[in-house]
């Protein structure tokens, strides 16, 4: 049986439900979640040309805790934020420059990126599905690496960027999955004690 026939969409299946939420609370989720992009970017290891932060695990966690639509929005306002000027990116960047330097393609799928696995989350590849939202996660992180390879391609060539852009990241990517998918796991068994 195909795991998306498994389970049918259901409003508010998404583990915060923000989506049923006043829009006070809805705009209060997006400004912390944006505090929380901008942090998770300072987490970072520099390497050329594309540093590891975590910013792929909050891209991917936002999606999946606040559902597609209002993950693709945060993910959005954090890029605005950058685009300003603030310095809410990878080692303190913010800058319109960053969207056609080396890390443009990351940054362009993050809202992508987000929405897919929020979109898989509300269809049931949640917490309580441990191996679903492994695989949601991992299709996130996976996805990223393809944006951000195919923009890095065309500055440096398609096998530098699978070197440099692409390889590196891999085991990072199935690690920030793996811990994607428990923060989900942990969420769901907290709620359902909560219940």
């Amino acid at each position: 049986m195909n795991p998306l026939s498994q389970a049918a969409p259901r409003p508010g299946l998404a583990p915060l439900a923000l989506g049923a939420r006043p829009l006070t609370v809805q705009i209060a989720a997006v400004l912390l979640g944006t505090l929380i992009l901008a942090i998770s970017s300072q987490i970072s290891v520099p390497m050329i040309p594309v540093p590891v932060t975590m910013q792929t695990l909050a891209v991917t966690l936002i999606g999946a805790l606040y559902g597609w639509r209002l993950g693709a929005i945060t993910i959005t306002a954090w890029l605005f934020e950058a685009a300003l000027g603030l310095p809410v990116l990878a080692n303190g960047n913010g800058s319109l420059l960053s969207f056609v330097g080396p890390t443009a393609g990351y940054l362009f799928a993050f809202p992508i990126v987000g929405a897919l696995v929020g979109w898989l989350v509300e269809r049931g590849w949640n917490g309580s599905r441990p191996s679903l939202a492994l695989v949601a996660m991992i299709i996130g992180n996976a996805l990223c690496l393809v944006f951000g390879a195919l923009w890095l391609s065309t500055l440096i060539g398609v096998e530098k960027a699978i070197i440099a852009g692409v390889l590196p990241f891999l085991i990072g990517g199935v690690l920030k999955s793996a811990l994607g998918a428990a923060i989900l796991v942990a969420f769901e068994r907290g709620r359902k004690r909560a219940a």
